[in-house]
């Protein structure tokens, strides 16, 4: 079962390149309210693009991380990292045009893809 979907932080500020968010496509506002088959089903939704972009941009790890103070839906943020500053979402923001954006997504899927 599809439960999610991805996104490369067209609408999120980021503060890495190669920040994406996964949204599950059911609504709800708390991640641990999710049922259990749409949390387990987000979280390996999630898997292969973390390991893309762990390829597409190399890192530390990639982190995921839950806030959703500002929108009332449940989502998860994957967040290549080399140090904890790197999960500070109150860090200056990256200015990527739509040009820009469209290449981090091509370039994390083409890991996804090969």
């Amino acid at each position: 079962m599809l439960s999610a979907y991805a996104t490369i932080s067209s609408g999120v500020p980021e503060n890495v390149i190669g920040h994406a968010l996964v949204v599950p496509k059911i609504e709800v506002d708390k991640l641990f309210d999710m049922p259990d088959e749409y949390l387990t089903s987000l979280l390996v939704f999630a898997k292969p693009i973390a390991k893309a972009i762990e390829k597409a941009y190399p890192c530390n790890r990639v982190s995921i991380l839950t806030v959703g103070l500002e929108v009332p839906h449940a989502h998860v943020h994957l967040i290549p990292m080399d140090k904890t500053e790197d999960m500070n979402l109150l860090n200056d923001k990256l200015s990527l045009t739509k040009e820009e954006l469209k290449e981090v997504q091509e370039r994390i899927l083409g890991y996804m893809q090969g």
